[in-house]
């Protein structure tokens, strides 16, 4: 139940986010202030779920992990850091179950597209092996630019790194940046994907991925 409640709060809280985004409610310049909004939004959304005083909902910002055993591709070491992490307890059964969720903000004036692609595929990865820290994941990605939700094609030599609306990923696809300086190594992931855009005309467009962590453990 406290799984259910999870979902439920990220999807309220990212509907909220992109309507008040595109409507002018709030204005985002970077990836620290879709942070910071998308938080408010999930504090305030996940203590209307506290019913009882045994149940708690928690939230912690750039949390600090470490794995037990191997490292993250990402970083190449033991340690990571969520950009946001959720919990939700029940003091009474004891149970806890808690969510990951990793943050991208690319603006068009930027124009560091094919790394920033590539970018996001390593989030996903990283998430897959939130295991020990999180029940599920969502990578949450929100962009001005329309490269990244509808553009026609892409280089050869970046293609792999493709997250476009309506394209998808196998299980087990490497994924290789074929530039003669390759910008990071190839990627391989554990689960399918399907990518999904929510579109804004002359906005901000969004994508919310769930992603399962391996070989989850419910905290307890």
């Amino acid at each position: 139940m406290n799984r259910d409640r999870l979902i439920e709060i990220v999807e309220f809280a990212y509907a909220r986010l992109h309507e008040k985004i595109n409507g002018g409610r709030i204005c985002v310049e970077n990836e620290a202030s879709l942070q910071l909004h998308l938080s408010s939004l999930l504090k305030s959304i996940g203590e209307l779920y506290e019913s009882s005083k045994n149940e708690v909902f928690s939230i912690e910002l750039e949390k600090p992990v470490t794995l037990s055993d191997g490292r993250f591709e990402k970083s190449g070491t033991r340690k990571a850091k969520i950009d946001v992490w959720i919990a939700f307890e029940n003091l009474e059964t004891k149970t806890k179950h808690s969510c990951a969720i990793e943050l991208k903000y690319f603006k068009y004036a930027n124009h560091r597209e094919p790394n920033n692609r590539y970018d996001v595929f390593s989030d996903i990865q990283n998430l897959e092996a939130y295991g020990d820290f999180a029940d599920l994941g969502f990578v949450i990605v929100a962009t001005d630019h329309h490269h990244y939700v509808n553009q026609d094609s892409y280089s050869q030599d970046t293609a792999d790194f493709d997250f476009r609306h309506g394209k998808s990923y196998s299980a087990g696809t490497v994924l290789t940046y074929k530039t003669e300086n390759p910008y990071g190594d190839p990627i391989s992931l554990g689960n399918s994907y399907s990518f999904a855009w929510d579109e804004f005309s002359g906005g901000v467009h969004f994508l919310k991925l769930p992603v399962v962590p391996l070989h989850t453990v419910t905290i307890r």
